[in-house]
């Protein structure tokens, strides 16, 4: 029951098997009415449906309910910050640190705390802390966290096994790649429930199922799954590294070696971290996994030039794949005539490349011969159509691409239409995140000075033309018997699941980056969690804010307690035994907003050598209502304000931006944007203006919604009730959603 709750509670829902509910029973019981009571004060309505299923089941079913709502939101871990009530500032400064360290050093009197640190007297009020204000090591935990504080409900809808199979097909047949919440919850359903009969949309989605198979012992089904050997060689990947995405080897290895860096050079173990990343890259197969690999390359339905221009472009990996899964050995073997074949093409190279025809006529500016190439490769084609119209001009390659969009999977086509807004611009810079790697902000293609103002805007209207027109006729080809649809105002803010996959898992009702979140009230809280689980020790997690003023910018963060609409509870760096440690950052919106803020941004970030550490959590809190800060523990923690938290899970994040709140706006988007650095202050401003431009611009399901009625001639209505309603309840399920994205 476990496993199918936790993915509901990631739709909103509750997940009661059949078998737990009994009909017949009309009055509410005593210990059902106990479990609504206890749920809202975490922050949790019923719906009427769910109250009803919840009413006819046991007891025990309804506290392990309970129980698990507790460990989700995280109700028993430790929130107790180092300040006591740290909303009125303790006052410290830098010279307390130095008194206090030249105090130690040489004996001088003060109050020994039981880290061994002696405080002098007259600089820090100890009286205020949880833990030594010196070293950041806690001596409290355990205090009871608050409840009942949000002034709103989240309505929690009931979910049954039609719901969950409905929910697994979703995600089987997505259009777009899943985020990591989602693929977290397609394994958990996977291991929970039989696979459906439908096509996988999605070359990662692939290898979640691929390894269900082989976990239930059917590698039969697996062989079938596997169309080519790129398929084959990211699942070898993502079961050697857990990226579902090939990531280059010297890039996990680059990313491991930053990461171990560190301010004093006495800490720093990025070449430890080199040699270990190294390590645990290198490949190793038993016999029984060289044959089944084996057994997949032989069976696979391409030719044998097909497949080695398929390896291709990971030939380097591909060399040390051969050698560790001894492919040359079993080629010998009777039975496996095609893979003997596909090794000898493979290491004499006798066979051509796509890539290298297309590059070797573009690079002699032949116009004719390269687009002739890329029109046999439609999604390749759509990949590099900017680039081309820079380099042969817009007129014949919009003409050429036109014979052939309709053939271009419709993410790609929505994902031109987003991305041309920003790639046609003179003097600026757009954002990238290679793979694997961090966000950075780069300059804009040179050629683009060799086109004028006018011409640039032409170009981006006509690929938006373009991509609309080709939207409305797969759209317009759809039979329909409906004649009106309402589309909620709250989805012309919801941005389509289109590229920027989240790394990271939501634990609580799911949202897809670039969506915004009303502020209610007039503070902000961000918190997070660390260290639950582990032994206690050294491990230095930092929670910290970029203010950006125009003209100027200010932090709050472990070094800066106090800023202008900040205060921050401490830093802390060690944490106790097994039960985690907290940190919070509490932003006054309208002292912002009378300062002249125009965003902060919320980041958090490995001090410690090293990543940020697995399932650390962070978040923000917001309320109508006042939320507390317990004056005697300092615990600010309140599941019923929580408006979004993530879970950390990446496991090459140094630092992290978690959301940007618009203080003119009153609103937070949630985006994901790696970075690197020890402190906030390795965060580049312009990259994050730059990732809000980029979901900006991105397609709203709104526009998408509204593209569908003009293309069928669908009236839209103001109030739900209509032959087709969308609303926000309907685009919780973000793999539904990409039904609209016909192909």
């Amino acid at each position: 029951m476990s496993t199918l709750l936790t993915v509901s509670l990631r739709q909103q829902a509750v997940y009661i098997p059949r078998e737990a509910m009994a009909a017949g029973k009309r009055s509410l019981g005593g210990t059902t009415t106990l479990l609504v009571a206890n749920l809202a004060k975490l922050g949790y309505g019923l719906s009427e449906p769910l109250l009803t299923a919840l009413n006819g089941t046991t007891p025990a079913f309804q506290a392990g309910l309970l129980e698990q709502f507790r460990k989700v939101m995280g109700v028993n871990k430790n929130w107790t910050p180092l300040v006591r009530g740290w909303d009125t500032p303790t006052g410290e400064s830098f010279g307390d640190h130095v008194l206090t360290f030249f105090g130690h050093v040489f004996g001088w009197g003060g109050t020994t705390l039981a880290c061994g640190h002696t405080i002098p007297y007259g600089t820090f009020p100890l009286e205020r802390y949880n833990g030594c204000p010196f070293c950041g090591t806690p001596f409290v935990t355990g205090t009871p966290v608050h409840t009942g504080q949000g002034s709103k409900l989240k309505v929690l809808e009931l979910w049954t096994e039609k719901e969950a199979d409905a929910f697994l097909a979703d995600l089987l047949t997505s259009k777009t790649a899943l985020d990591a919440t989602q693929v977290d919850s397609l394994k958990l359903l996977l291991a929970a429930l039989p696979m459906p009969q439908v096509a996988i949309g999605m070359k990662e989605t692939l290898m979640a199922v691929v390894d269900a198979c082989l976990a239930n012992g059917q590698p039969e089904k697996a062989q079938a799954l596997f169309s080519s050997p790129a398929d084959i060689l990211r699942y070898l990947w993502y079961k050697h590294t857990g990226f579902l995405q090939v990531v280059e080897p010297k890039t996990i290895i680059r990313r491991q070696e930053r990461n171990g860096r560190h301010f004093h050079p006495s800490l720093s173990g990025g070449a430890k971290a080199k040699v270990a990343a190294r390590q645990a890259l290198k490949l190793k197969y038993g016999r029984t996994q060289c044959r089944a690999v084996a057994a997949w390359l032989n069976g696979l339905a391409p030719d044998a030039e097909a497949i080695c221009e398929m390896m291709h472009p990971r030939r380097g990996m591909w060399v040390r794949f051969i050698r560790a899964l001894r492919l040359a050995e079993y080629s010998k073997r009777p039975g496996f005539e095609k893979l003997r074949e596909v090794l000898d093409v493979f290491y004499n190279q006798v066979y051509d490349v796509w890539q290298g025809r297309v590059n070797y006529y573009r690079l002699r500016a032949d116009q004719d011969k390269t687009l002739q190439l890329l029109r046999q490769r439609p999604g390749l084609f759509a990949r590099s159509l900017f680039a081309n119209m820079l380099w042969f001009g817009p007129d014949p390659v919009i003409e050429a691409f036109a014979g052939v969009v309709d053939k271009v999977p419709a993410r790609l086509v929505f994902t031109l239409h987003g991305y041309a807004q920003n790639y046609f611009v003179k003097g600026g810079t757009r954002p990238v995140k290679p793979l694997g790697g961090v966000s950075k902000n780069v300059p804009v293609p040179a050629l683009l000075g060799l086109y004028d103002e006018a011409q640039l805007t032409a170009m981006q209207e006509a690929v938006a033309g373009l991509c609309r027109l080709a939207m409305q006729k797969r759209f317009a080809a759809q039979p329909t018997t409906s004649r009106t649809i309402y589309i909620d105002p709250v989805l012309f803010k919801l941005p389509v699941a289109i590229g920027d996959r989240a790394e990271n898992v939501q634990d609580l009702p799911s949202a897809l980056m670039g969506t915004r979140f009303a502020v209610e009230g007039d503070t902000v809280r961000l918190f997070m969690q660390w260290g639950n689980g582990l032994p206690a020790g050294h491990l230095d997690m930092d929670l910290s804010c970029y203010i950006a003023f125009p003209g100027r910018q200010e932090f709050c963060s472990f070094s800066r307690l106090v800023a202008t609409g900040c205060k921050h509870s401490g830093d802390i760096r060690s944490i106790p035994h097994r039960v985690g440690t907290a940190e919070y950052i509490e932003m006054d919106v309208n002292e912002l907003r009378k300062a002249g803020a125009r965003y902060v941004t919320f980041a958090c970030n490995a001090f410690s050598s090293g990543a940020l550490t697995p399932n650390l959590t962070v978040g923000w809190m917001n309320s109508r209502h006042r939320m507390q800060v317990s004056e005697s523990t300092g615990v600010a923690y309140d599941p019923s304000c929580v408006q979004h938290q993530v879970r950390v899970t990446s496991s090459i994040t140094k630092g992290l931006v978690f959301g940007v709140l618009n203080v003119e706006c009153r609103e937070i988007v949630w985006l994901e944007m790696p970075f690197g650095g020890q402190v906030v202050q390795n965060l580049d401003l312009r990259n994050t203006e730059a990732m809000l431009r980029k979901l900006e611009s991105k397609l709203t399901v709104g526009q998408l919604l509204t593209v569908k009625a003009e293309a069928q001639g669908l009236q839209r209505v103001d109030a739900a009730g209509a032959d087709e309603d969308y609303t926000p309840e309907w685009a919780r399920n973000a793999a539904a959603v990409t039904r609209l994205l016909v192909d």
